[in-house]
């Protein structure tokens, strides 16, 4: 199979997996925005938000280390179940040690939510685990199955404890644990992981040669996070939690464009690794930034038209002061795609210290612009920060990962994609019914300019699919 093909292939299967953990999430926030308190959605956030950082430190990332060792080695069942019983088997005792201490520094008093809120921690490790392990041994569409019966999982039970049973947040964090655990279970059963993990494959090291790889994305991970909660708690911090709430729904929206970026940059990802060590990889590099670079402003044209019936569609509550910061978000959004994916190249090539060290620089330059200006603009300090620290974060990495190979691309293309993706974002902002349809009109119009060439790559692998199973 050609590569072009195996990434259409790999792009529509990872869709599922990637596509309605977001749509869960959409369809339970009217109710979560109506049935939970400000303070309570507030902190529910904030609880989602913290699990992204606890994961990576706890476990020193060695997750990421599955998925790029596992690649090298798919047919050699011996390197495998070392790899596997070696994560398997440093990450459950680390965590569950880590966890208890937790447990002792959360804030509160209801017991039931800090222990659901370490349940939900430590299945989430594993099922992050689990995935990574599935997609290092190309079991793609378990992977997606994975986050389908996870995403169906939290709708059902967040219906279940919040709307009808109205437990609060106590019935948020339980959806939380119970949705991760489901998908834990059906990886170790579907997948056979199990035949790998004993603990004589446990391998010293296999697990100095993984965590050489994997620590230094630590501080990417931290840095990471402190782009996404920094905004969160200085926002709490001089603003209220209730603020936080806004900016919290505020986000909601433009994470929809992040489906398109994380469904490309796994397969992506995949892929990289893959042609890292071929004559022509410069070329291929090249070939795929511009694809992305396409495929991320056509899908950014398409939601930011949605915006106006979005917002109707899915807030509920006195959210309506959010609606301005989104156009700022998703600019902000596609910056950060845009960097995830040059990201790839530097897990292609295992600089893991090069993804650390770019991601770290953003964070500081996020932080410090923060502080500097949320007193004087409010809200629009954290999402200006973030689209000023991921802009510089794309641009920082467009630099850096030419020292490893070339990527070749064109600055006047790129130059007229932003001026109609900041038009767009212009005509949003001033939320006028005339400039909406326009912005509708212009979105489809240029999605498909733009990605004529992918849209029918991915359904011409879809036809042949079909075709196959029919047959």
């Amino acid at each position: 199979m050609s590569r072009e093909g195996k990434l259409a292939k790999n792009t529509l299967i990872l869709s599922i997996g990637t596509f309605l953990p977001r749509l869960a999430s959409f369809i339970t926030m009217p109710i979560l925005t109506g049935y939970l308190t400000k303070a309570e959605y507030g902190t529910y956030d904030l609880i989602t938000v913290l699990v992204s950082l606890f994961l990576p430190t706890i476990t020193l990332q060695i997750q990421t280390a599955a998925f790029r060792f596992l690649v090298d080695c798919r047919d050699d069942e011996t390197e495998v179940s070392k790899i596997v019983s070696t994560i398997i088997f440093f990450i459950i005792p680390v965590s569950l040690a880590a966890l208890l201490i937790l447990y002792f520094f959360l804030p509160g008093d209801n017991t039931a939510v800090k222990i659901f809120i370490c349940l939900f921690f430590f299945a989430d490790i594993n099922v992050n685990a689990l995935r990574l392990i599935c997609r290092g041994l190309n079991y793609n569409l378990t992977y997606s199955i994975s986050a389908i019966l996870s995403s169906l999982g939290r709708m059902i039970f967040t219906v279940v404890c919040v709307y009808w049973l109205r437990t609060g947040l106590l019935g948020t964090v339980i959806s939380l644990f119970v949705s991760s655990l489901i998908s834990v279970v059906f990886l170790m059963v579907k997948s056979r992981v199990y035949r790998h993990i004993s603990l004589s494959y446990f391998d010293v090291t296999t697990l100095k040669n993984m965590l050489n790889y994997s620590w230094p994305m630590v501080p990417n991970s931290m840095s990471a996070w402190v782009m996404r909660l920094s905004d969160r708690l200085v926002v709490t911090a001089f603003m209220g939690v209730s603020a936080n709430a806004v900016y919290a729904v505020a986000n909601k929206i433009p994470s929809l464009l992040n489906i398109a970026q994380n469904t490309f940059t796994m397969a992506w990802q995949e892929n990289a690794s893959i042609v890292s060590k071929d004559s022509d990889a410069s070329e291929y590099y090249s070939s795929m930034f511009n694809t992305m670079f396409k495929l991320m402003a056509g899908f950014f044209g398409i939601l930011i038209a949605a915006t106006p019936v979005l917002f109707k569609l899915l807030i509920r509550g006195e959210y309506d002061e959010a609606y301005f910061q989104i156009p700022v978000l998703f600019v902000a959004m596609f910056f950060f795609g845009m960097s995830t994916f040059l990201g790839g190249i530097y897990v292609a090539y295992k600089k893991s210290r090069s993804v650390g060290v770019t991601t770290t620089a953003a964070a500081v330059c996020n932080l410090v612009t923060d502080l500097a200006a949320i007193k004087y603009i409010g809200l629009f300090a954290a999402s200006g920060s973030t689209l000023i620290s991921y802009i510089f974060l794309f641009v920082f990495r467009l630099i850096d990962v030419q020292k490893i190979v070339k990527v070749k691309y064109d600055l006047k293309q790129m130059i007229g994609i932003l001026l109609i993706i900041l038009t767009e974002s212009v005509f949003c902002f001033l939320r006028r019914s005339i400039l909406n349809i326009v912005n509708l009109i212009l979105g489809i119009v240029f999605f498909f300019v733009l990605n004529k060439d992918f849209v029918k790559a991915v359904l011409n692998k879809a036809s042949s699919m079909i075709r196959k199973k029919t047959a």
